[in-house]
């Protein structure tokens, strides 16, 4: 009876645990494949629910139905015009086929290596493919305006051909082409940084520094041109502004003379005791000018100084 009982029971908790082993849920971002002693069995399981399987023989594998991420690593990588760059890169990839997946990969850890492969052989090869100008630059940038310096600028930058998004672009289609057959697929890749090697770098300063200081001296010369057309028209404005202050002066002054004439005149010509005291004084105001107290004179009687001096005896 005992036996029995115990029979029941085992019986009971092996049916329960089949139970349980036989049931798998699927969630929204899951897929499943069901493998049977190490082999898949059947399609993969995409929908969300509740699902049944052999229990014990069969098992599950689970994988993720969302965007996935990949970091490549920073390699050092020479480009087309031979300058040493590290490259630092990152990608977005899926899980397609779940089946074909793990046939292929087995597990995220085997895909993570395999796209290790693919992405850095990917990148490796359109760096070397393409001058570090394309590997930088997305456009051809246009000056502003139609200047001289304008015209510099652009000359300091070198015209691409292909630029830093078509070759992302070229390295995702290559990548997608290898791993057609993985099951995954590979959704955006981009460079993430682009540095050159410590070798090189000081060197690109210089050069960047150069550049930049010729396009200063432009923007210096341009500066001083402007200045000294500034100034020689200021300096003109001034020699005009002086030649008429000048000229009117002369003008107002020639009328002062002509009007003090014309009053010495009046007064000259109204009586002879006015003309003698006039030349009276301006007899005087000569000799005021003329001597000082250290002057001697001799004269004679018939001068006119004599007898203006008899005079006043």
């Amino acid at each position: 009876m005992k036996i029995k009982r115990l029979f029941v029971v085992i019986l009971a908790l092996v049916a329960f645990f089949g139970a349980m082993d036989g049931i798998y849920v699927v969630d929204e971002t899951e897929q499943v494949v069901i493998t049977q002693f190490g082999a898949p069995v059947g399609d993969a399981v995409t929908t969300p629910g509740l699902n049944f399987k052999v229990p014990f023989i069969q098992s599950s594998n689970y994988f993720d139905k969302r965007y996935l991420e990949w970091d490549g690593d920073r390699n050092q990588v020479p480009t087309k015009d031979k300058k040493f760059i590290f490259v630092d890169t990152y990608a977005r990839w899926q899980i397609t086929d779940p089946l074909q997946f793990f046939r292929r990969l087995g597990n995220e850890r085997g895909a993570q290596s395999r796209l290790d492969d693919i992405l850095d052989g990917e990148t490796r090869n359109a760096v070397a493919n393409h001058d570090l100008v394309e590997l930088v630059r997305s456009t051809n940038r246009q000056p502003v305006a139609d200047t001289e310096l304008a015209e510099a600028i652009q000359d300091s930058l070198e015209a691409i051909q292909t630029g830093r998004d078509l070759i992302q672009k070229i390295v995702l289609e290559q990548a997608n082409a290898r791993a057609a057959d993985l099951g995954i697929s590979i959704l955006d890749f981009r460079f993430k940084r682009i540095t050159y090697v410590e070798d090189v770098r000081q060197t690109v300063y210089d050069r960047m520094i150069s550049e930049r200081n010729r396009i200063a001296d432009l923007f210096r010369s341009e500066g001083q041109g402007e200045a000294s057309r500034i100034r020689g028209e200021q300096e003109r404005e001034l020699l005009t502004i002086q030649s008429e202050a000048f000229r009117t002066a002369q003008e107002i002054r020639g009328r002062g003379d002509a009007q003090a004439a014309a009053v010495f005149n009046n007064a000259y010509n109204r009586n002879g005791s006015t003309r003698e005291l006039y030349d009276f004084l301006r007899a005087m105001e000569a000799y005021q000018e003329t001597f000082d107290t250290q002057t001697s004179i001799v004269i004679s009687t018939d001068s006119e100084f004599y007898k203006y001096l008899k005079r006043l005896d």
